[in-house]
This record gives C-alpha cells, structure tokens and sequence, in this order.
C-alpha cells in the first residue's frame, strides 16, 4: 500500500510554493516596517470603504492598491506565459502595442485631427474599444507570422513593433496626447461599484484563458509544441497554427491592458503608456516559477509574479525610496528572487537535503 505523503513533502512538490513565498516575503517587509514605524502591523492588509465626489462609496488600502496598479502587468503576464511556452521566446513588443492600441481607440473616439481633447465621444464607445483590440491581435499575428512561419528568432521579430508601434501610434494621434475626457472611457480604469474596474478585467481575462486552456486541449498543445515542436508535429500537431495563436492571444491581452491604462488617465500618451511594461511581463513569467526555456507553464504563477513585482514598487514607495531610486532596488530584489528560483539553486538545495536525510538515517 503506498503511503501517503506527509504535508511537508507535498508543499514542497507544489509549483507555485516559491512565488508564494516571495508575495509572503514582500508582504513581511511591509508588516516589520509599520512595527517599526510604530504604525499597525497589519495595515498593509486593511481594507476600508471611502467616500469620493466621483465614484461613491469605495475600497482602499494597500492590498486593493497592488491589485489595481498591477491589472495591467498581470493582463500581459497571461499573453507572456503562452508565448514563452510555446516559442521559448518573449515578446519584447507588449508595450508597445499597449500604446498603440491605446492610441487607436482614443483616436478614434476624440476624432482623428479634429482636436486633442474631447469630451463627447466622435463615434460608439464599443468601435473606439474593438478596433483597440483589433489592432492589438494585428500586431501580435504580424509577431506570429514572423516567428512561426518565417522561423525569426522571437525576440528579433517582435523587436520590429517594439520600435515601430509606439512611433505609429504617435502618427494616429498627430503627435499629440489625444485625452478623451468621457465617463463612458474612464470607466474602464475607474471603478464598478466599490471595486476598481481593472481588477474585475484582469478576473474576468485569467477566468476565460483558464477556461480556455482546461475546456479545450489548447493547454496541452501549447506545452508540447514548447517542449519539443519536432515531436508534436509528428505526433500530428501544427506547431506552426500554434505559436501563431499563442502570439495572436499575447496581442489580444497587449490590447486590453493598452485599454485599461489609457482609460485611467483619460487620455492615449503614447510615449509613457505601457512603457517598460514588457521587462514587468517577461520578469512576471520568471518569478511565477515557469522556464523562458519553453514548455510546461503555470498561469497562475505568472499572475502571482506580476502582482509581487508591484506588490515590491508600492513597498519602495512606502519605504520612502524616490522614483528615480525605485528601478534599482526593485531590479536588485527580482535578481534575487529569480536567483532562488534558478534550477542550479533548486538542484544545490535539493543535493542538501538529500545530505541530510543521508546523515540522519546514518546516525539512526
């Protein structure tokens, strides 16, 4: 009869054990510091209701404050992880196609040259917002095509709309920041209810994939293609069709969290949306324990290590460290948290531990 493992065994078998970990340990920072302040220890995790002009009766605190900033990184997290699974390459280019996806659908709302701020919407908010989508899959079927198909190393293909996009963009918008001031287009970086409509987006994005990827048999695919796409072509699989539709999807999120973060600020700024914002998505792959190798991944581990990466940015912020400052320490901590999460770390340790039930059982 084979025996049951104890608890202690099975964490250590769980995937997402050292991403969880390393949102505990952010969140201890945060807890030791208020000890010490003389602040509640536990007001990093307080949630209270306020009372705004504009939006009612809303929640705030830290934890909701992570969750919203971090929607955007999380929505590109999910594209990221299909991507890095299937072509054992990133797309440096999700940055930019949130900008310019960002940029179409304001262009097309404010009216394209007629002026850069607009309050009544040129055309129906659902155009503005599916042509934003539109031609955020256009760039990723255009990253697709390049590497499934013409076989383009990932990073040298998406480096083209990693360059170009954001220019584009400014082109759409005559080099101007088009601000559509419309509660409609806020909407989607404002609040529903109490609850910020960013964190209901990003939900309802990870609740569809997850379905997608469970439902169907897109999840096995994407990973065997990863693992070894010679293999799954023999055993009958389009490796090509796949890697087209993993960068195809990496556009569709791009489009979404370039239209939660226009809408937050009321306006497409093609220069600072979405900047940086690919280095957040590729590191969030990392940290949630998945190989840029290719194969086997773990949504959820990606998600998790996108909300740590804010979750570290807003305790810099709480610890005083300035903007320009913040880049450094954060690059310093997710160097060390990759680090742990390296296999000659994890084979180092697990050759420890074997030591020492080799010892124990020696001395017994």
């Amino acid at each position: 009869m084979k025996q049951k493992e104890s608890l202690a065994v099975r964490l250590k078998k769980w995937p997402l054990l050292l991403p969880v970990v390393c949102l505990l340990l952010v969140m201890a920072v945060n807890i030791i510091h208020d000890a010490a302040t003389g602040v509640n220890p536990f007001s990093f995790f307080m949630i209270t209701v306020q009372h705004t002009t504009g939006n009612g009766n809303i929640l705030y605190g830290r934890i909701i404050d992570i969750l919203n900033r971090g929607s955007e990184a999380a929505i590109l997290a999910l594209g990221m992880t299909l991507v890095v699974s299937a072509s054992a390459g990133t797309d440096i280019s999700v940055g930019s196609v949130m900008s310019l996806s960002a940029s179409m659908c304001c262009m097309l709302l404010a009216g394209f040259g007629v002026t850069s701020v607009s309050t009544d919407l040129k055309m129906p908010i659902f155009v503005g917002v599916l042509a934003g989508l539109a031609i955020g899959m256009l760039c990723g079927a255009f990253n697709g095509f390049l590497v499934a198909y013409l076989k383009i190393q990932p990073m040298v293909a998406t480096l083209i709309l990693y360059s170009a996009a954001r220019a584009i963009g400014l082109l759409l918008c005559n080099n101007m920041i088009v601000y559509v001031r419309n509660d409609a287009y806020a909407f989607f970086g404002s609040f529903l209810g109490p609850i910020p409509t960013p964190i209901i987006i990003t939900i309802i994005c990870i609740v569809i994939l997850s379905l997608v990827l469970k439902k169907t048999a897109l999840e096995m695919y994407v990973q065997s293609v990863g693992i070894n796409a010679k293999a799954s072509r023999i055993a009958g699989l389009n490796s090509t069709v796949i890697i087209f539709l993993a960068y195809l999807l990496c556009g569709l999120f791009a489009g979404i969290a370039g239209i939660v973060s226009s809408s937050r600020i009321t306006s497409a700024d093609s220069n600072n949306i979405g900047l940086y914002m690919e280095m957040d998505a590729i590191l969030a792959v990392a940290l949630g324990g998945n190989s840029l190798g290719g194969g086997k991944f773990n949504l959820a581990g990606s998600v998790i290590g996108a909300y740590t990466i804010q979750a570290i940015t807003t305790t810099l912020y709480a610890l005083g460290v300035s903007t320009d400052q913040a880049p450094v320490f954060k690059a310093i901590i997710v160097i060390l948290i990759v680090a742990i999460q390296a296999p000659p770390v994890k084979t180092w340790m697990k050759k420890r531990q074997s030591k020492r039930v080799e010892v124990k059982e020696a001395v017994a």
